[in-house]
């Protein structure tokens, strides 16, 4: 596949898959996500076929590629939904500072800023190696640790001082 026939392929294609994976997903960033991971797994294997199986592997890819996602995304769901707490003395006072632990984490993921809640979700929540989150966004392996390391500090700091 020769780079013009590429742009030519990513240009008038870009867009519609998006658009199909956004309806499947409901989440623009996703589509764009996975829409992207496409377009780069299929510039690396450079398949020799013709415009219309090209634009049918596109597809086809991306829905797998967002099944894959579901998958896992149900699986993690399901594994914190049977996740439960157990206490031997069952103390209210504990069970009480938990939820409030709980809560007090929740709002500091929500104050991270953007690029420092995504690196640290892809490792913590989709068990990315920082590797694999470089690869994904296109940035150093550097940057990924620094994001994650200034994401881990504000989370501790937060936590510790209740500031969330």
């Amino acid at each position: 596949m020769t780079h013009p026939f590429f742009k030519k392929l990513y240009d008038e294609c870009f867009d519609p898959l998006r658009t199909y994976l956004f309806y499947r997903s409901g989440d623009e960033a996703l589509a764009t996500d996975i829409c992207q991971d496409v377009f780069l797994r299929v510039w690396k294997r450079k398949p020799d076929l013709s415009w219309d199986q090209l634009r049918g592997l596109l597809y086809k890819m991306a829905k797998d590629q967002y099944v894959d996602w579901l998958r896992k995304e149900q699986v993690g769901q399901a594994h914190l939904e049977t996740l439960s707490f157990r206490w031997n003395n069952q103390d209210p006072q504990a069970q009480l500072e938990l939820n409030e632990l709980k809560l007090r984490y929740e709002a500091s993921l929500a104050q991270l800023p953007e690029h420092q809640r995504t690196v640290y979700l892809m490792n913590r929540k989709d068990g990315l190696t920082y590797k694999e989150i470089a690869q994904r966004l296109n940035l150093s392996i550097k940057t990924i640790e620094k994001r994650m390391r200034v994401a881990l500090q504000t989370l501790k700091k937060q936590l510790q001082d209740g500031t969330a």
